[in-house]
C-alpha cells in the first residue's frame, strides 16, 4: 500500500473515531429517547466504520500509529471546535505541538 493511500486511510480513520464519539455524546444529551437512540445508532455504525477502517489494510499499524495519533488530536480538536463551539485551551494547543513533533518523529524514523 503506498504512503499517501496509508496516511489518507488513518485521516479518515481519526475522522470516524472522534465523529462517532462525538454523535454518542450528543445522544447522552439529546432531548428525547427517540433522537437519543439514534445518536447512539448512528454513533454505533460510525465506531463500527471507523475499526473497520482502520483493521482492513494489511500493514503493520505500529508504524503509522504516531501518524494516527496526530490525526486523532487534529480531528479531535476540529470537531470539538465545529460541533460542541469549545476552543483549545493555550495548553492544549502547547500539548498538541508536542503531539505533532512527536508524531513526525515516529514517521520519519519509520521511513527508514
Amino acid at each position: 500500500m503506498s504512503l499517501p493511500l496509508s496516511l489518507l486511510i488513518l485521516f479518515v480513520a481519526a475522522f470516524l473515531e472522534v465523529g462517532g464519539d462525538a454523535l454518542v455524546r450528543s445522544g447522552l444529551n439529546a432531548p428525547t429517547s427517540l433522537s437519543r437512540m439514534l445518536f447512539f445508532l448512528f454513533g454505533a455504525l460510525v465506531l463500527f466504520a471507523y475499526g473497520w477502517v482502520v483493521n482492513a489494510p494489511p500493514w503493520d499499524f505500529s508504524k503509522l500509529l504516531g501518524v494516527y495519533v496526530v490525526f486523532f488530536f487534529i480531528a479531535t480538536q476540529l470537531i470539538s471546535l465545529l460541533v460542541f463551539h469549545a476552543r483549545p485551551s493555550v495548553s492544549t494547543l502547547i500539548g498538541g505541538a508536542f503531539i505533532v513533533v512527536g508524531g513526525a518523529i515516529m514517521f520519519i524514523g519509520d521511513l527508514r
